[in-house]
């Protein structure tokens, strides 16, 4: 059964709306980047990677898991890894028990720079959307997007648990 033809556009709510967000995310994103290069020269995903690895008991987080849970190709956060090794943040070793398995392992340099890194990430977080927004707001927002994260995150059972 074919939709009909008017069915399949947004109309002029839906379309301003799609494209504030789309604006709005890249700017956000891009601000939040610059925020944290600026005043810790590290950027957004490599903040992400060492937010995930806080998480775990201790941590350390497989690199494939890594990958899902933030929605990155394996080659692109092997590539941050390797960068973040460089500068004494993480540490690679081969997970216990699997000869293939490669583990991210933050060190006391990189868990020092998150905790330094945090509050400057926070305050932009703050700053540039969380007061912009009612808490009710907010919470519609986290809403939406829990959904979009389970419709598109089918297949991805490994990645659900740690977002």
């Amino acid at each position: 059964m074919s939709a009909r033809k008017d069915d399949i556009w947004l109309d002029a709510r839906q379309q301003q709306a799609w494209r504030a967000y789309i604006m709005g995310t890249t700017l956000l994103l891009d601000r939040l980047d610059r925020e944290l290069r600026q005043a810790w020269d590290i950027s957004l995903i490599e903040y992400e990677i060492l937010v995930r690895l806080s998480e775990q008991p201790d941590g350390s987080l497989r690199m494939a898991l890594l990958a899902d849970a933030l929605c990155h190709s394996r080659s692109r956060i092997t590539h941050t890894i390797a960068r973040m090794e460089s500068t004494g943040l993480v540490e690679r070793t081969a997970a216990e028990g699997d000869r293939r398995g490669v583990m991210a392992v933050m060190t006391e340099r990189g868990r020092e720079l998150l905790v330094n890194a945090a509050p400057t990430h926070v305050a932009g977080v703050r700053e540039h959307l969380v007061g912009l927004a009612t808490k009710a707001d907010f919470l519609v927002v986290g809403r939406v997007f829990d959904k979009v994260c389970d419709q598109l995150m089918q297949g991805h059972d490994d990645a659900t648990d740690i977002r």
